[in-house]
């Protein structure tokens, strides 16, 4: 079926939904039908704008051989909630394309997003390596006015750092490492103060003990070597 059938037959159910409506009397069954009613009008204007697209491309042919060539989406933000992480893609007059135009795919751990036919060529963009893994049968697409937004399910609902694990292993590579420069002795000197701070009365006793015996031993090999 094409689409001028297609049109046809949703403008058939869009008028008999109309007659049933004016003939119904209970609230409830008027209420199934206004609700079924939209949904026939929303399929119905994304119909009649694929129509319109095609009729362009088949005025223009042009148009095709423009669309022949790829540009790389390199501009996006992201945010999350509790359950999503969203990706925020900025597409000048994207939600004029027919929604089959903007084709994205989910794995469990990237995705990829392709726009066709957009102002003359097609944008593409693939994020590989996702920080944690996402569930792709409850990832979806939403199409906003100049925007694609994708919204990838969390398998966990735990908060993202960054989007990618390459994005995080370059932090922590730039992260300057605590212990670069540190003193062998100063992690084993603050352990011991903090249990002779916490400790009884005998653990301190035994500390100061051992502290004085490990002193005098010191000093007695340094008199040895001077000798």
């Amino acid at each position: 079926m094409d689409l001028t059938e297609q049109i046809s037959q949703l403008e058939a159910d869009l008028q008999e939904l109309g007659s049933l409506l004016e003939k119904a009397e209970r609230k409830r069954v008027q209420e199934l039908l206004k609700q079924e009613q939209k949904k026939v009008e929303k399929e119905l204007t994304t119909k009649r704008q694929q129509k319109e697209h095609q009729a362009r491309k088949e005025a223009d042919p042009s148009a095709v051989s423009k669309a022949g060539y790829t540009v790389k989406i390199t501009s996006y933000a992201w945010d999350q909630s509790e359950k999503f992480v969203k990706i925020y893609l900025d597409l000048k007059d994207v939600h004029k394309l027919p929604s089959e135009n903007v084709e994205v795919n989910f794995t469990e751990s990237s995705f990829s997003v392709l726009v066709k036919d957009l102002d003359g060529k097609n944008h593409q963009m693939t994020i590989l390596n996702l920080l944690h893994p996402i569930n792709e049968k409850d990832s979806y697409k939403k199409i906003k006015t100049d925007m694609v937004l994708l919204m990838c399910k969390k398998q966990m609902t735990k908060k993202w750092e960054c989007l990618t694990t390459v994005d995080k292993q370059s932090k922590e590579k730039d992260k300057p490492s605590m212990h670069d420069n540190a003193d062998p002795s100063e992690g084993l000197m603050n352990m011991l103060k903090k249990i002779y701070d916490e400790g009884d009365d005998e653990m301190k006793r035994t500390i100061n003990k051992a502290w004085s015996e490990s002193q005098e031993k010191k000093i007695r090999g340094e008199g040895m070597m001077d000798f």
